[in-house]
Parts: structure tokens; sequence; C-alpha cells
């Protein structure tokens, strides 16, 4: 039994940020029917890559769930999302703000029938005056600052859709609360988060920086605004990462690097202040032995360093740490869930469904 056993879910959710959090809840146990319109969810046709014929954008986030084919343009269609809807212990939607009012699914409709009911709705900009605009990941971290502080030379977006797997994070733990409360008091409620607050409160740092010192960050390319040294240096082979995050650290580092020490570098704030001066310094040393000697040398020091892996490596980094990054599912090597639980750890019960397919339906 997973920990969500019996809980089910009706993920009225498309592309990404909706479907990571059902896919989550799943992995822990929670029944999932997706709705799909005739057409599909639009990763479907998200390719290359492929496996089996399905696009691997849409096989990422849509195990352990069952689809079931509606059109909502249908009085028919309308009528089975409201059964299922009812039958639901939680929903999920990311439509624009007001399509589900259109089609008698929004939470306050499906409230006064199911009161248990934890409603999940998931926009770019929220409810208000933002709800005509569209919340796609890239705009969002333009408008959101993630891009002004993302690159070396210009604006550069994270090379993932980022801020919809953090409001998928977030919404599924929105859903967790409410169904907690829902237990200890027999009432459903309203989950709302939206991807621009997500981003915001995400920045940490940068944003508290702001929030309460009026510092507007630019450019950081692979630097740290309070630590150094914290980037990436080039070696004889391939760039490697120093995450020196306090002096005791930088001692082992500079002993093994051979280098002397240095009144501009002795403190961390001194560190920050010199980091054009302390960063030409390392690379000259960094550069003349290849990647993974510096990997052996200092991480027994206690020095963070690692060798910047493309996917390949990351997987087998993961491996060879016995970290089970991936998990077969009828055939399928998809990505771990990377929770662990004791007891009810998460399973993996269903591969991506094909288009309606729901024996159940």
């Amino acid at each position: 039994m997973g920990a969500l056993d019996g809980v089910v879910i009706a993920d009225f959710g498309r592309v990404l940020a909706a479907p990571y959090a059902t896919m989550v809840l799943g992995d822990l146990g929670a029944e999932v029917v997706k709705v799909e319109h005739p057409r599909g969810d639009e990763t479907r046709a998200w390719g290359p890559p492929h496996a089996r014929g399905e696009a691997t954008y849409f096989l990422s986030v849509n195990r352990n769930k069952r689809s079931r084919v509606l059109d909502l343009a249908t009085a028919e269609g309308r009528a089975a999302a409201r059964e299922l809807a009812l039958g639901a212990d939680v929903l999920v939607e990311n439509f624009r703000p007001g399509t589900m009012r259109k089609f008698g699914l929004d939470h306050e409709t499906l409230s006064r029938a199911h009161p248990r009911l934890v409603y999940c709705s998931v926009t770019g900009f929220g409810a208000g005056r933002g709800a005509d605009l569209p919340g796609y990941d890239l705009l969002v971290q333009a408008v959101g600052g993630l891009m002004s502080v993302t690159g070396a030379d210009e604006p550069t977006k994270v090379g993932v859709a980022l801020v919809d797997v953090l409001t998928g994070v977030h919404a599924a733990v929105g859903i967790l609360a409410a169904l907690r409360h829902r237990d200890a008091t027999g009432e459903g409620q309203l989950v709302e988060v939206d991807l621009l607050s997500v981003l915001l409160s995400s920045m940490v740092n940068q944003s508290a920086g702001y929030a309460l010192a009026g510092v507007v960050p630019g450019l950081l390319g692979n630097r740290h605004p309070s630590i150094a040294p914290y980037e990436v240096f080039p070696t004889a082979d391939r760039p490697v990462a120093l995450a020196v995050g306090n002096d005791r650290q930088f001692t082992r580092l500079c002993d093994a690097l051979g280098l002397p020490a240095d009144p501009r570098f002795a403190t961390n704030e001194l560190r920050v202040a010199h980091v054009d001066a302390l960063a030409e310094l390392l690379a000259g040393r960094l550069r003349t032995r290849p990647a993974a000697h510096w990997f052996a040398v200092l991480t027994p020091l206690g020095v963070p360093c690692g060798p910047v892996n493309d996917l390949a490596g990351a997987f087998a980094l993961a491996e060879s740490l016995g970290l089970r990054p991936t998990a077969t599912v009828d055939g399928l090597e998809l990505v771990s869930n990377p929770i662990r639980m004791s007891a009810t750890p998460p399973t993996y019960r269903l591969p991506p469904p094909g288009l309606g397919d729901d024996a159940s339906g």
C-alpha cells in the first residue's frame, strides 16, 4: 500500500506543472485518472525524442495514471467529467482562469455538491489581473527575473522548464496539506498556485536580497553573489565546479593547489570582494590537471568539487552511488521518483497511458 492508497485524483492537467504534481501523488499511491481532449495532451506530440512511438516528454510526467478521453465542449463530456469530479478526493486543473467555470467544473460549483473535494488550480499569473497572461515557462523565467541572473553574456533560460516543475512540487505539497486538513475537519478547500509566485519564492536568497535590501542582481554566470570560490573552472580536459562554503574548506583547497596564504582571501567576504583575482589564480592551477584528478584529490579533503557531467555522466554517477535513478515500468526505463520512504515508498504500477487507455472508464 502506498501512503496515498485510496485517494482518487481527477487530473484535468496538461503539459507539465499539473501533470508533474499528479504523477508524484500517483507514485505515492493515489489513483489518478487523466482527462484528455480527443486530441490528447499537447506533450504527446512534443518530440523527438520518442520511445515506443510516444514523445518522451509525455512519458516523463504521466506514469501511474489512466487516460480518459472527454470532450468538454459537449454536454456528454461535461456530464462525465462532473461525475468523475464528484467521485474524486482531489481535482487538479491548469486551464486558463475561467475555463473550468464555463464547463460547470469550477471549485465553487463542485464544492456545493462535494464539500470534501480538494480542488487545486494551477495558473501562470493567478486568477486576478494576470488571468489573461499566457502561462508558459519561458515567459515566466523572463518576466519573473530568473533569466536576469542566469547566463554570462546575455539573459539565458534554464535548460529545462524548471518553473513548471517547481510549481508542480508546490501544488503537490498544497494538496497534501489540504488532504490532512480534510481528514481532520471533513472540509475540502481550494488550493491555488501560480508560476510567477512560485518562481519568486524559489529564487530564495536572490529574491530575499531584493525584498529585504533592495538589491537587484545582474547576470551571475556560474558565480555566486555571496560565496567565493563558488563557480566553474577550466581544467586540462573539461570544466570542474568548486563550491567552497567556508574558510576551512578554502584553506584545504589552497594547500592542495600549493597556493600560499594571501590576505586578500582570508575570509569569504574578502574573497567575494576580490573574486576576479581569486578566479584567475585558481584557474591557473586547475588547468594543469584533468577534472578527474581534482575530483579525486579534493573530495577526500572535504572540498566540494565535481566535474561538469552531461546527462549520461550524471546517471552513471547516481548509479555508482546506489541511488537507483531509473525504474522499469512495463519495459520502459523511466526516471525514478526521488522521494524515499521506509514504510510506504513510491511504487510504479502503471506505465504512461495511451490516449483513452482507461479500462475502468
